[in-house]
């Protein structure tokens, strides 16, 4: 007997697994796949030598995350590389806004709004780490919102709570400067007319604009190293190969897993699932242990939109029109705010995007390693319907030279560059993590209705669940997605309150 399993070797479930084992508990980490990271891997997908990551590529809460401070990964061997520039906002007319660590340069960028940029960047300056602890601390967070000031509180509150494109409006004149946090809030689900956009939009411009997007040395594979490093050298065990199909309660308690081999494991104190909500509820319990309304609830859960992603192994850096862009760790396509709205409706309608918004990373020219001598890595994705029906046999490469059409046209001779690519579907990536279900990376809809207290169901916001010593620490919990790994950590500081121990102190 283990004093804890976890169920699921992704970011939030390495990070909950290592925290839990820090504290003296014999952990045993479960993962179906043949390796562990889900999404948090890099893959040589196209040539030999051109490494890519599989899913998440850059990482705005790299410096602030209280989970990653606490296991100390960089003194576990991760090392960050940062670019000159953050993030690009190029359009076919020539404009592009672009946000750098460096105000001076943003200001320049945004040239009639540099004076509202700069307003916003003080903003950040003056929350500092206190931003990411707040945002990323188990709800109800009164200290860390505390901590960060009623004042702050309260306007990101009221900025939050728009849309994006309101917020723009509001805030800028160009419409260059408009799109750019709309390009950012789409990162998940949240189209420019949609509430609560501008909060993701503006925290992502935030943290653009002082830690940066950070990309690890060696592929973001290089993080579930360092995590996994963390664990081991705590004492803890990680059983790959290992399918879950069950989660074994006795007398309303969860006490041990069973296997699709049929090996049954028993846990002293706790069980910790990194997988979807509605698999937790609906698949590994059975009905007797939740309530119909509970169930019922996973029966409605929304997940996010598809992802279609590709990744390209190119001879050379692409040739961006726009000069920024060409030192920029991110690029997004996205002409304009008309435009942004047209992809929505497009992918809500169920149809392939016509002229799809891309976020683009350029993750070897921040870390040379990705590549060969002269060469270049290229990643990208869009959003697209989780279902078309009809799957992706006939879509597929047709929809990858739309894409590369759209670089094309903000990068003429993009083309010629291209040595080999790999299109990833979102049936391509469910089969790579069954969490990624319909290709959503985020772990359920980013829409208000399934955020804060209601992700991913009211009352079961703080990790705990109907079943005693059962925990839900995937990205269907607060504060949902992105590589920050606030999930695993605060379902593992949960367990060990409930378990009598005291959790870990962090600034």
């Amino acid at each position: 007997m283990v004093d804890a399993i976890v169920v699921g070797a992704g970011p939030n479930g390495l990070v909950a697994a290592a925290t839990l084992a820090r504290h003296g508990w014999r952990i045993l980490l479960v993962e179906a796949q043949a390796r562990p990271g889900g999404a948090l891997y890099s893959e040589e997908s196209t040539l030999p030598g051109y490494l890519h990551d599989v899913g998440a590529a850059f990482f705005p809460f790299a410096e602030d995350s209280p989970a990653f401070r606490s296991l100390d990964l960089v003194g576990a061997g991760l090392r960050w590389c940062k670019g000159r520039h953050e993030s690009s906002h190029p359009a076919p007319d020539g404009t592009c806004a672009t946000i750098s660590r460096d105000l001076g340069s943003t200001i320049v960028s945004f040239g009639e709004d540099g004076p509202a940029w700069e307003r916003l960047a003080l903003w950040k300056n003056a929350m500092g780490d206190r931003l990411g602890a707040a945002l990323l601390a188990s709800l109800p967070g009164i200290g860390a919102a505390w901590r960060l000031g009623p004042r702050h509180l309260l306007r990101l509150a009221l900025a939050g709570g728009r849309s994006s494109a309101s917020f723009s409006h509001r805030t800028f004149r160009t419409e260059a400067a408009q799109r750019v946090i709309p390009g950012l809030a789409l990162h998940v689900d949240l189209g420019p007319a949609d509430l609560t956009g501008a909060g993701l939009g503006l925290v992502l411009a935030l943290l653009a604009s002082s830690t940066g997007f950070l990309v690890p040395e060696g592929g973001a594979r290089a993080i579930t190293d360092a995590l996994l490093r963390r664990l081991q050298e705590a004492g803890g065990t990680v059983q790959l190969n290992t399918h879950v199909d069950r989660i074994i309660v006795r007398q309303r308690r969860a006490v041990a897993i069973l296997t699709s081999s049929g090996e049954q494991i028993s846990a002293r104190h706790a069980i910790l699932t990194d997988v979807s909500a509605p698999a937790l509820v609906l698949k590994l319990l059975q009905a007797q242990d939740s309530s119909w309304w509970l169930r019922r609830s996973m029966r409605n859960f929304e997940f996010g939109w598809g992802t279609f992603k590709m990744d390209w192994a190119l001879s050379g850096p692409v040739p961006w029109t726009a000069p920024e862009a060409r030192e920029s760790a991110v690029v997004h396509a996205g002409d304009s705010l008309a435009d942004l709205l047209a992809f929505t409706q497009e992918v809500r309608a169920g149809k392939l995007p016509t002229n799809p918004y891309l976020v683009i990373g350029q993750q070897s020219l921040l870390d040379p390693s990705r590549a060969p001598e002269g060469g270049q890595t290229l990643w990208a994705y869009s959003h697209v319907p989780s279902d078309l029906g009809g799957g992706w046999s006939e879509e597929r490469h047709a929809f990858a030279d739309r894409i590369e059409e759209r670089i094309e046209g903000l990068a003429p001779g993009f083309r010629e560059l291209i040595r080999a690519r790999a299109i990833h579907s979102p049936c391509d990536l469910e089969a790579m993590d069954e969490n990624l279900v319909g290709g959503d990376l985020g772990g359920g809809s980013a829409h208000w209705h399934q955020q804060l207290f209601f992700r991913p169901a009211f009352p079961y916001f703080r990790y705990r669940t109907s079943v005693k010593g059962l925990y839900l620490c995937s990205a269907s919990a607060p504060p949902g997605a992105g590589v920050h790994g606030a999930c695993g950590f605060n379902a593992a500081r949960a367990a060990l309150a409930d378990a009598k121990h005291r959790p870990v102190a962090y600034s």
